[in-house]
């Protein structure tokens, strides 16, 4: 699969197959590709947890909240993305630059693990609705829960929605 063939195939999921498991080798390509993604000061200020099996079960509750994400509970595998503190060089550009490279890296990791399980086949969704509380509990984080990722195989009822996006005019300017 080519990358055109990735953005065109990727979509959110909300319809897996929970009696799939994902294979190990899928989810270590998958994981192999996120920790290649470029981050300010090549710092890397994140840590992926792997939740399977109960752990993610639990971890989905967590993102349910006011009826939200129902779909998480047939998701194999939940990838917590956690916010790491900054590498020295990258805490100085952050203050001098008032930017917030974290949420810059954590999403350039976001994108890479989403387009890798695309190419492995897989299906993803990135969920922001959570409760940090609860999934830093469930996974013995000390540090603030910024993501999940659901990861597995999609439902065969579940076909490639048409894109809806903005005009190219009202997102790209040339000056």
């Amino acid at each position: 699969m080519n990358f055109s063939d990735i953005v065109i195939n990727r979509q959110s999921c909300r319809n897996y197959d929970g009696t799939r498991q994902v294979e190990k080798e899928k989810l270590e390509a998958v994981l192999s590709a996120g920790i290649l993604s470029p981050s300010a000061c090549n710092g890397q200020p994140y840590q992926i947890t792997v939740c399977e099996g109960d752990t993610a079960k639990s971890v989905a509750r967590a993102c349910m909240g006011m009826g939200m994400n129902k779909f998480a509970a047939d998701a194999p595998v939940m990838l917590v993305i956690s916010e790491m503190p900054y590498v020295k060089s990258a805490a100085l550009g952050a203050k001098l630059k008032n930017n917030d490279y974290r949420s810059i890296d954590i999403g350039i990791l976001s994108a890479y693990l989403t387009a890798a399980a695309t190419e492995q086949g897989l299906s993803t969704c990135i969920l922001g609705w959570l409760d940090d509380d609860k999934i830093r509990k469930i996974c013995d984080l000390e540090h603030p829960v910024r993501l999940v990722i659901t990861l597995g195989y999609a439902a065969e009822n579940d076909s490639l929605r048409k894109k809806v996006r903005k005009e190219p005019e009202k997102l790209i300017k040339y000056k």
